[in-house]
């Protein structure tokens, strides 16, 4: 497109510079040849000089234009070793920005030539380029590609990467989660797909110790308990209350705000309180057991703890003279008929109900273990009939030793960690939930492993609001593990130093997760950054590209036109117009999001940028 408005160059026009230039070419011959015969050969040496200026200055233009042509012949698949990447990212460290791959800022002046290709019809335009299998290779080609960057700020904001299966989305993880790496910067990954060492988890090890650090790198996948780091989810919290919300939500629900999960909730809570006032430290397995066998000796140990505290050692006989002087002797009996009043729960509670509370004693506690125990017991077990199943998933077998580990069991080799530990070591975390197994235990994992980074956002701005050490948190196949502490995270851990990148097929998927397609968009509303692969649906592709403002398209209109009348002096008339027309255009179509080859990605990043580019596999071996 020339500089002059009232100009139009059509960029896919033939090469007609390569013919001129081959024209002078053959002129300036010709011109020597015929100097030979001449009597005055100075002539034709002199034309000959012209022509070959002639010639060498269109081709010089012809070059240019064979480069340009060439460009959309390219195709194929690129590779990079570890230390490549270690060099491109120290590199783009020191401008404190991170590597996207190759590529194009795409503006104006590259949509216009996409679409003067696809008005002209790629065919027709770039011939058995435009047949290329695997996608239109030839938009890479719209103009010149060179190392992309973006700063490493514009990272807080999340970043949402869309893509059909098999186009590149987990090789994009590779690259950012090797460049974190290089950072020294605290990773966790989570991996539905679980190709284990084989695939992410192998190269985040390689990366690790290329950089000679293996030590930071910690593997959790339950399929692989034997090499399995153990994890413990549920020991960072600021409140207590904060332990049931993370796995009520993991009783199915049509909402999540059922009356089945709302019981739940009060259940675990109940218990939480009661362990907690004991001394007791919450775990998977401890659920469990009060879930199934009730909890009435949690509820025995909390009266007599608060007993013991609130009357001294020596008030037995004190709540047994209350007894007697009330007639409420039932209760547990020894072989001589003597009341052992610390065994007997239903009057121990009489006494705190009746005697300290109106006294204004209050034990929060007893009060919520209370209303648990005293709930119909065939109304409790139906109400959290759902609940059950799920703590047994996470605690049976070899899965209840990574999730509630024992930290006096000196005898289990494996290493046990929470994440706040490894948020502080600067890890390198890989996390299998091999949900192709079991998709319900690989989803409750990751959603109860994410409540527990949420957790360590919170205790973050809580108790070190200056820590802004970059912790980066990638969801492959993000609408496995979806949940509401995610999405807290997403919207506030930025200020923590959260950065989330959510890799996902479709935007519909969020919506099917979490039940509402209001949270889907907060989910959404979150990523300040776009990257998208080759995406098939077609709701997901107008989101993409919905907000990203349109141009003014310039085409050159042309007509002919004849006309014949009855007078003899006026017999034949033509005409010939052009115009220039300028029109409203998608800066990017919406529909060419499903021709891109595997790899290749459209990217709108904080700010507005628009990139096109393509990345290269991470290639260890």
């Amino acid at each position: 497109m020339a500089a002059d408005p009232y100009s139009f160059e059509f960029p896919w026009r033939p090469n007609v510079e390569m013919s001129a230039a081959l024209t002078w070419g053959a002129a300036a011959v010709a011109s020597l040849g015929l100097s030979l015969l001449s009597p005055q050969p100075m002539i034709g040496i002199f034309s000959s000089a012209i022509c070959i200026g002639a010639g060498v200055a269109r081709g010089v233009q012809a070059y240019k234009r064979e480069i340009v042509m060439g460009r959309l012949n390219v195709d194929g698949i690129e590779f990079i070793s570890p230390a490549d990447l270690i060099a491109v990212a120290k590199k783009a460290e020191v401008s404190e920005s991170y590597w996207l791959g190759k590529g194009f800022a795409w503006t104006d002046i590259q949509a216009t030539r996409l679409h003067h290709v696809l008005a002209e019809g790629p065919v027709k335009v770039l011939g058995n380029t435009a047949m290329k299998t695997g996608g239109a290779w030839w938009v890479q080609g719209l103009s010149k590609e060179a190392d992309l960057f973006s700063e490493l700020a514009n990272m807080v904001g999340h970043t949402v990467v869309s893509g059909t299966t098999r186009v590149g989305k987990t090789r994009y993880a590779d690259l950012q989660i090797g460049q974190a790496i290089v950072r020294r910067e605290a990773v966790v990954v989570f991996d539905p797909k679980n190709e284990g060492m084989n695939g992410l988890a192998g190269n985040m090890k390689k990366m690790c110790e290329e950089l000679g650090c293996p030590e930071r790198f910690v593997y959790f996948n339950f399929a692989f308990p034997e090499t399995s780091v153990r994890i413990d989810p549920l020991r960072n919290y600021t409140s207590p209350t904060e332990l049931a919300s993370r796995i009520a939500p993991l009783v199915p629900s049509d909402t999540g705000n059922d009356p089945f999960t709302s019981f739940a909730w009060d259940v675990l809570n109940a218990q939480t309180l009661g362990m907690i006032f004991v001394g007791e430290k919450p775990t998977l397995k401890r659920y469990r057991l009060y879930t199934e066998s009730g909890v009435a000796n949690l509820l025995l140990r909390a009266v007599l703890k608060d007993l013991d505290e609130t009357l001294g050692a020596d008030w037995d006989a004190k709540v047994l003279m209350w007894a007697k002087n009330r007639g409420m002797l039932k209760g547990k009996q020894n072989d001589d008929g003597d009341i052992l009043v610390r065994q007997s729960l239903n009057l121990l509670l009489a006494y705190y109900f009746e005697e300290m509370v109106p006294n204004g004693h209050a034990n929060e506690a007893i009060e919520a273990l209370s209303v648990i125990h005293k709930h119909p017991a065939e109304h409790t077990a139906k109400m959290i009939a759902n609940l059950r199943p799920i703590l047994t998933k996470l605690t049976t077998g070899t899965l209840g030793e990574l999730l509630s580990p024992d930290p006096l069991d000196v005898a289990d080799p494996r290493g046990m960690t929470d994440m706040q530990s490894l948020i502080n070591s600067k890890a390198v975390v890989y996390v299998g939930l091999n949900s192709l197994a079991d998709s319900a235990i690989g989803s409750a994992i990751g959603s109860i492993l994410l409540s527990d980074l949420a957790a360590v956002a919170g205790n973050r701005n809580n108790y070190n609001p200056h820590d802004k050490s970059p912790i980066n948190v990638h969801l492959d196949e993000a609408s496995e593990i979806l949940n509401n502490p995610t999405i807290q995270l997403m919207n506030k851990g930025g200020g923590s130093g959260f950065r989330v990148t959510i890799y996902t097929q479709t935007f519909a998927d969020f919506a099917a997760r979490l039940g509402s397609e209001y949270k889907a968009r907060q989910v959404l509303a979150n990523a300040n950054n776009r990257v998208s692969f080759r995406v098939l649906d077609a709701e997901t592709q107008q989101y993409i590209v919905d907000g990203i403002p349109s141009f003014k398209l310039k085409t050159l209109s042309m007509r002919y036109g004849t006309n014949v009348t009855t007078r003899i002096h006026d017999e034949f008339t033509s005409s010939y117009q052009e115009a220039i027309v300028e029109e409203e255009a998608d800066l990017f179509p919406s529909a060419m999001l499903g021709e891109l080859p595997p790899l290749h990605f459209i990217a709108r990043l904080s700010g507005g940028r628009m990139i096109k580019g393509r990345i290269p596999i991470l290639k260890v071996a």
